[in-house]
């Protein structure tokens, strides 16, 4: 945790709750010890979603399909969301789990290594969720950036490694070390990357949202064109 878990508490009580199915399928991911986003990343997609109101959601790395289920109750009529997973054993529960929100319309999983499937699609999403193997988020970036066009947005969940980012690479255990250094190489190339405006946002263990901004002009604090 980055920020001050009082702090953290309090806004989460002021949380007005989500839909009873996300509730439902947060609470089985919570006794199953199933990794979902933190309410407050969920709270932010949601500003996100209603700033930008994109037409095509990309989310690498669906889980029991949580996290893509909240953002299709917060998004505009006739967005569409694709998601990919490869765990073989998350896949049934998430399609279930989309079958039980009634939302196999507008949600489609697809299958396989997250690196070669993305080399398949076409694209363009306008919104892009990361949210899988840490270590693999440089290697996925040149297929994403391609995916996006111009005024796209790109929200990368567990950047900051609940603050081990900050650390040497010889402080963290060695077993962390190769993620350790790969994150740090994913966060340079964004914040360098002249088409790119970047922001890293410390909520739970910390996010990095960026744009796409070629002839775009943009103001950082809704991320909006004009």
């Amino acid at each position: 945790m980055i920020v001050n878990e009082r702090i953290v508490a309090y806004i989460n009580s002021l949380d007005r709750g989500n839909s009873p199915i996300c509730n439902t399928i947060e609470k089985e991911a919570i006794e199953d010890d199933v990794p979902i986003i933190r309410k407050e990343m969920g709270n932010l997609l949601k500003v996100l979603l209603g700033l930008k109101q994109p037409q095509s959601i990309l989310e690498v790395g669906t889980a029991v399909g949580y996290s893509s289920i909240l953002m299709s109750e917060n998004m505009p009529e006739g967005c569409i969301i694709d998601t990919i997973e490869n765990y073989d054993k998350r896949i049934p529960i998430a399609r279930n789990n989309f079958k039980r929100a009634g939302k196999e319309d507008c949600i489609r999983l697809i299958e396989g290594d997250a690196m070669e499937v993305l080399k398949e699609l076409e694209g363009p999403y306008d919104f892009i969720f990361m949210d899988a193997a840490k270590g693999q988020y440089i290697n996925y970036l040149p297929e994403i950036l391609r995916l996006m066009p111009k005024g796209g947005l790109l929200i990368t969940d567990n950047i900051l490694q609940e603050g081990e980012l900050v650390e040497s690479r010889y402080v963290v255990t060695r077993r962390d070390r190769t993620i350790h250094t790969r994150i740090r190489e994913y966060v340079y190339e964004l914040t360098h990357n002249d088409n790119l405006i970047t922001s890293i946002v410390p909520i739970g263990d910390g996010i990095k949202w960026r744009k796409i901004i070629w002839q775009d002009i943009i103001i950082m604090a809704g991320n909006l064109n004009f």
